[in-house]
């Protein structure tokens, strides 16, 4: 079984529906789960927010936020896991920004930084930063839709003790 389908048996076993807030990946997690039949059951939405100007308008994430640390970092992922969230009839959300290359990386943000943010209703926001290195473009973006399933798959069987949550 795939990684994406034992996300869609825990999300249905749950009773639970996810909704994806992504950058660098571009819909490539939403399209994991919407390649298994039945995702409808398990699959609320999901925000393609490549710009800047989209997490603001989509996801409601500051402005200023984005302007004073930039999009890829832990504080922009949480914000777009809790706007998709509150612009949703999603159970959980998982978000991902980063810097996929060849160009746009910096010293403090090199090219296959990512930032994950996963949320819930109720509970605290997950936060995981993964380096990737200076992998092609793709392969920056199929791991992150990897790992980003897999945090969700985490989040979904963890026990509150066993998460690094963001205050």
């Amino acid at each position: 079984m795939s990684l994406a389908e034992n996300v869609f048996k825990a999300l249905q076993r749950r009773n639970m529906k996810l909704a994806t807030a992504e950058s660098c990946t571009g819909g490539m997690v939403a399209a994991a789960i919407t390649d298994i039949p039945g995702s409808s059951n398990v699959f609320d939405r999901g925000f393609v927010t490549y710009s800047n100007n989209a997490k603001t308008e989509m996801l409601g994430v500051p402005a200023d936020l984005i302007s004073s640390i930039g999009a890829v970092s832990r504080e922009v992922a949480v914000a777009m896991a809790r706007g998709a969230l509150d612009n949703s009839n999603a159970d959980i959300s998982v978000a991902v920004t980063g810097v996929a290359g060849p160009a746009g990386g910096s010293p403090d943000k090199p090219v296959g930084l990512v930032h994950f943010a996963v949320a819930q209703q109720g509970k605290a926001s997950f936060h995981n930063m993964q380096k990737f290195g200076n992998l092609c473009r793709k392969d920056i973006r199929a791991k992150s839709t990897t790992h980003a399933l897999s945090l969700i798959l985490a989040q979904l069987d963890a026990e509150p003790s066993q998460l690094e949550v963001e205050p």
